[in-house]
């Protein structure tokens, strides 16, 4: 990637580990967080000295921008540890590029690469022991930006911090999920944010996932904003379909997240010789393919549980269960990926980073 690293990173380090007190066989996912976290000031038009420091509360002013206007972003991407101790993470360029592009939709400065690279590498060198080898296992690592700058004033703030944390992770078996398509809320809109990892994103959808907890569903599969004819996310995840032994995936645009996964899972079913088709999928089409026994599969992906399949979905008062496969796209694919991502398959896309 030809990245250059700077010389300037203050490190200091905890004075004894909190592993030793962490039951890495009952994890619960987003609970946990390693020893040390990195971050970097935005002040005076320019990025300062990056440092890493003892993960700890950090103190804010009240009147942060961050609390007031929600000038925030974040990524979620891993580092896996295969069998001989060696630390790899899965395209985080593309992570990097992501939450950039989700930097400037929201008026927030673009970070430096080699900063990214030289503080996410150093950090996760200094919490190695975090990482436990294994298919599954992995270190999930949560880069975010705030608006730190102390103004209530409805503009882009001028401070900023970007920060990364890291939490340990097991593999993730999700229960059957069983969703409801939108009909009334939306997750985005044309010319919104969608596309980007805005943190008020998330926000918006608890309400109407709420809701549809109340009525038995676990998730909701988002349809487009203007119609509610066009199937897009599931949940915090993009969303594949299998009709008869093809696969569907909608387009991304500025309403879809450009998922990391996604576009992984879009070339291994290439190299697998599944045909997968990008296009817009009618929520017709899929109840069709439903009572026809055509609709064999739906699945979200995403980094956090990979591919999550859904057993049942429900669509105007309309249930519908999808059969139960021996053998599905949805797990084959996760295991190629899997496989890749610990270094035990070869990696012909050159998506392995490895952390020298």
């Amino acid at each position: 990637m030809g990245i250059e690293f700077i010389s300037d990173l203050s490190i200091e380090k905890v004075e004894a580990s909190k592993i030793s007190n962490v039951d890495f066989s009952d994890l619960k996912f987003g609970k946990v967080f390693t020893d040390h976290m990195f971050f970097c000031d935005f002040k005076n038009g320019e990025w300062q000295k990056p440092r890493i420091e003892p993960y700890a509360p950090m103190t804010m002013e009240p009147s942060a921008r961050v609390f007031h206007y929600g000038q925030a972003v974040f990524e979620g991407m891993k580092a896996y540890k295969d069998d001989n101790g060696k630390i790899f993470m899965f395209r985080p360029e593309q992570n990097l590029d992501r939450i950039n592009k989700s930097a400037a939709r929201l008026a927030m400065p673009e970070f430096p690469k080699d900063y990214f690279f030289e503080g996410l590498e150093t950090l996760l060198k200094m919490d190695s022991d975090w990482i436990k080898p294994g298919v599954g296992n992995s270190l999930y690592i949560r880069p975010f930006v705030i608006a730190t700058e102390p103004a209530i004033s409805a503009s882009p703030a001028e401070e900023y911090r970007f920060i990364i944390i890291c939490s340990p992770a097991q593999a993730y078996y999700s229960e059957p999920v069983r969703v409801t398509i939108a009909q009334k809320y939306s997750r985005s809109a044309d010319g919104g944010v969608g596309f980007a990892k805005a943190a008020g994103n998330y926000a918006a959808q608890f309400y109407p996932t709420k809701l549809a907890q109340q009525k038995g569903f676990q998730q909701v599969i988002w349809t487009d904003a203007n119609t509610h004819e066009y199937l897009e996310e599931a949940g915090t995840m993009n969303i594949f379909f299998r009709i008869d032994d093809k696969l569907i995936t909608a387009p991304t645009n500025d309403r879809i997240l450009d998922g990391i996964t996604r576009k992984s899972l879009i070339d291994i079913a290439k190299d697998l010789n599944i045909e997968c088709e990008v296009r817009p999928i009618r929520v017709d089409e899929i109840k069709e393919a439903a009572r026809a026994g055509r609709l064999k599969e739906i699945f979200g992906a995403g980094t956090a549980a990979v591919i999550s399949p859904v057993f049942g979905f429900e669509h105007d008062n309309e249930t519908f269960e999808l059969p139960k496969l021996d053998e599905t796209y949805g797990s084959l694919l996760k295991s190629h990926l899997l496989n890749i991502q610990h270094n035990l398959a070869e990696d012909i896309h050159n998506w392995r980073y490895e952390v020298r």
